[in-house]
């Protein structure tokens, strides 16, 4: 086969209506839809009960309010379902008591749990490493205790070689040489899978390595199927040698466990080498095709010890999503990767919304509590919670150089118009915010202080957070450190720098939609 053939396993593209009935606005349009049917079907059918009907509805509404404000949850996310319920107190107070059932979700929340206790025995910090933080550097040994003592149980490294690549472009053709010289297996995770350049280059090189016994791997989010895929695409690529998954497939069956997305972007290649970032297999993500603009992303290559944990990642996900085989696991982990020698240290983690939730966040309020000269920041969408509005404020106030690098050209309007609500309080308090002219930031990039530095899956948005499968590289006192903060202030003379003058001249229709959207935004 060759590699124009391995480009297009997949005869033509879903549609667009299915990509539309995919978008997260419209269950909430449904639910508006079906309420005032159901209001209209009262008023008209039952005009002497109607009184009553609303007399219920509305002390519905006040029983789920109280409900609400004695649950343990974000206060924007309270808000948001409180708007809900206002508007929809019928419907919107059954979608929110079918969120917190998590119906369908039990089996699959079992299953992680118990494949994270599997890996978990794997991974550990070298006794000389922690020994040497506690003696040495007090604020990091904090940071890496809380993740070791995590659920999954992530340990921090010494031994690993980073490369930083600014561009997904430059990440490709490295991506392409450590996969040609694969000796054992090649394992993928990534959200996003679409057929084209870059994916026939890849997937070229993947038969190869199948067809010559390597054991190869590659598994992809559900949604896949919907959008850039087919529903047969598993299949598909087992005829060809690969072994392949999807995380959540989409199926016609009532459960949350849709809500739930792998958002990682992982490859491990012999257990030695390790990749991830924001760079999804798709032309985009390369430059190949233009969508918005110039798209700005970034990953990582790491070569050392720090990959067993990416690598714990995968297979608990595979575990998870397949055949459970626990020896699968043992089998691979027990081999640990050869150390590299290298300065600093690297403590690559994961964010799951079902059994160590939050692990994304408290790593980013980490840097923005603990630096004391900057914050910068890339990131394609920004819709905080209140903790994180507190830090990025506070650092600011307290005379940290807080930046956020924004898209020029965004891919998502309304998700844009939502973060411009936060940009006046951040303005306020001094934080500086830009646009990157060129195009579409799709960079999650955190880095401070010419010392730490976070790069990784991980938007800072409420689905990031907390509701995706997400990983991330934490960075301390590597060399690599300074090459993202160059990056960083190269992105930064590309860009505009947003005013609270340039703000206030914002479209109406953009402002408006802004403020409805945020509104519901933590639950988008």
């Amino acid at each position: 086969m060759t590699q124009e053939q391995s480009a297009r396993l997949l005869p033509q593209k879903p549609s667009r209506w299915t990509k539309i009935l995919l978008n997260r606005k419209v269950p909430i349009l449904l639910f508006f839809l079906l309420e005032l049917a159901f209001l209209v079907f009262s008023y008209l059918s039952l005009q002497e009960h109607f009184p009553s009907i609303i007399l219920w509805e509305h002390l519905l509404s006040v029983f789920t309010f109280f409900y609400l404000l004695n649950r343990s949850v974000d206060s924007r996310s309270k808000l948001s379902w409180i708007i809900i319920i206002a508007l929809f107190p019928i419907f919107g107070t059954a979608l929110l008591y079918f969120s917190l059932a998590d119906l369908g979700v039990r089996r699959l929340k079992k299953r992680l749990e118990d494949a994270t206790v599997q890996a978990s025995d794997h991974l550990s910090t070298d006794p000389e490493v922690a020994d040497y933080l506690s003696q040495s550097d007090r604020q990091l040994q904090k940071l890496a205790y809380f993740l070791e003592h995590s659920p999954a149980q992530f340990p921090i490294y010494r031994d690993t070689e980073v490369t930083y690549f600014p561009l997904g472009d430059d990440m490709l053709p490295a991506l392409l040489e450590d996969l040609k010289k694969a000796e054992r297996y090649i394992f993928m995770e990534y959200f996003i899978i679409d057929e084209g350049i870059m994916w026939g280059e890849i997937l070229a090189i993947l038969e190869e390595k199948a067809k010559a016994g390597l054991d190869v791997r590659v598994m992809f989010d559900g949604m896949n199927e919907m959008t850039t895929l087919s529903y047969d695409y598993i299949e598909r690529l087992h005829k060809v040698g690969i072994k392949a998954q999807t995380f959540s497939p989409v199926k016609p069956i009532l459960s949350t466990y849709y809500n739930y997305r792998d958002h990682r972007k992982i490859t491990v290649i012999d257990g030695q080498v390790a990749y991830t970032g924001g760079v999804n297999i798709a032309d985009e993500y390369v430059n190949k095709r233009e969508r918005f603009g110039h798209w700005k992303d970034t990953a990582l290559r790491l070569d050392g010890s720090a990959v067993q944990t990416l690598k714990a990642l995968f297979l608990t996900m595979w575990t998870v999503t397949g055949i459970e085989d626990k020896r699968d696991v043992e089998y691979y982990l027990q081999e640990k990767p050869q150390q590299r020698k290298s300065q600093g240290f690297v403590l690559p983690y994961g964010n799951s919304p079902l059994t160590y939730h939050k692990v994304a966040e408290d790593v980013y309020l980490h840097l923005l509590n603990t630096s004391t000269d900057y914050v910068h920041i890339m990131t394609p969408y920004l819709i905080l919670d209140d903790e994180l509005v507190r830090a990025m404020t506070f650092a600011a106030k307290r005379g940290v150089d807080v930046r956020i690098i924004m898209p020029g050209i965004p891919d998502k309007q309304y998700a844009f118009d939502i973060a411009t609500t936060y940009f006046k309080a951040l303005l306020d308090a001094g934080v500086r915010i830009f646009r990157y002219t060129p195009g579409f930031v799709h960079a999650k990039i955190y880095v401070s202080d010419s010392q730490q530095a976070v790069v990784g899956t991980i938007n800072t948005d409420y689905r990031s957070l907390y509701q995706n499968f997400e990983n991330g590289v934490y960075i301390y006192k590597n060399l690599e450190v300074f090459k993202i903060e160059q990056d960083f202030e190269k992105t930064q003379a590309l860009s505009e720098e947003v005013t609270l003058e340039s703000l206030s001249k914002m479209p109406m229709s953009h402002r408006l939609g802004g403020f409805l959207f945020s509104l519901i935004g933590p639950l988008m």
